[in-house]
């Protein structure tokens, strides 16, 4: 990978994402539509983003012990533009052909938790390894999101490389319409430092995907299996170069913390 590349990715994803509500663009390799029926512990973000536009990212439902923690990134919660998180967000788990049901549908967001490096005043490349962010959810009737779905692990860096991901997501940029899942396959690898532009360091790296906009925040599962629906969640969708690769961001040590107010929350 060109440190120019990722590096061009990496300021215009993010100045992208107000309007988008995400922050990966069209690339060059078609992404696969997922057929084996919805994956309840993946899912779609929405909120209403004002002059008739929804606002849209993907997410995961992770383990948590209050059952009602969703995984993504921090851009689609938080921007330059938009500092604050939008009034109401709502997580549409198994997401499929359903933007006119997403408050019926979804489970409403209580709470938005970003890392304090997610500093939406300074530059993007100064704060893109912060790019995750967990959500607390709402009950809806009395039921967590993870007592109806179901969820994935939760694991921190460093990232096992020895492991393929699949990676899940609601492309919404042509050819796509972000009505239904699609995804990516393959091994990845952790950007060093002098391979990559200084802000995708650390990164997961994974070549050969056009999964567009509307895929920022969703999984990068290892160890997936389709007939359970889940797998672990190592990072996050967070840039693309927009010929084919995209990076996903890990979650660091002093993650934990932030997930564990997440996973308190009630």
């Amino acid at each position: 990978m060109e440190q120019g590349v990722l590096r061009r990715a990496a300021l215009t994803l993010t100045a992208a994402a107000l309007v988008l509500g995400t922050a990966v663009p069209q690339a060059g390799a078609a992404a696969l539509p997922w057929e084996d029926g919805p994956v309840g512990t993946v899912g779609k973000l929405l909120w209403d983003a004002g002059g008739g536009r929804l606002g849209m990212c993907s997410g995961a439902v992770v383990d948590a012990p209050n059952g009602s923690v969703v995984v993504t990134a921090a851009h689609c919660v938080r921007t330059q533009d938009n500092p604050e998180p939008p009034d109401e967000v709502w997580f549409v788990p198994g997401y499929d052909h359903g933007k006119d049901r997403y408050r019926e549908d979804g489970w409403r967001v209580a709470s938005f938790h970003t890392p304090e490096g997610w500093d939406t005043a300074r530059d993007t490349t100064e704060i893109l390894h912060h790019d995750y962010a967990f959500l607390t959810l709402a009950e809806k009737d009395g039921v967590t999101v993870q007592e109806a779905h179901g969820a994935n692990r939760l694991e921190f860096e460093p990232v096992p490389e020895d492991r393929d991901v699949a990676v899940l997501g609601y492309p919404a940029l042509a050819p796509y319409d972000g009505e239904s899942l699609h995804w990516c396959g393959g091994p990845t690898e952790v950007l060093a430092e002098g391979e990559a532009d200084p802000a995708n360091t650390g990164g997961l790296l994974l070549r050969d995907c056009d999964l567009t906009a509307g895929t920022s925040g969703g999984p990068w599962l290892q160890d997936f299996d389709a007939a359970a629906g889940g797998g672990t969640v190592v990072a996050v969708m967070s840039v693309g170069s927009g010929d084919g690769d995209v990076v996903g961001r890990p979650f660091p040590a002093e993650a934990r913390a932030l997930y564990d107010g997440a996973a308190a929350t009630r």
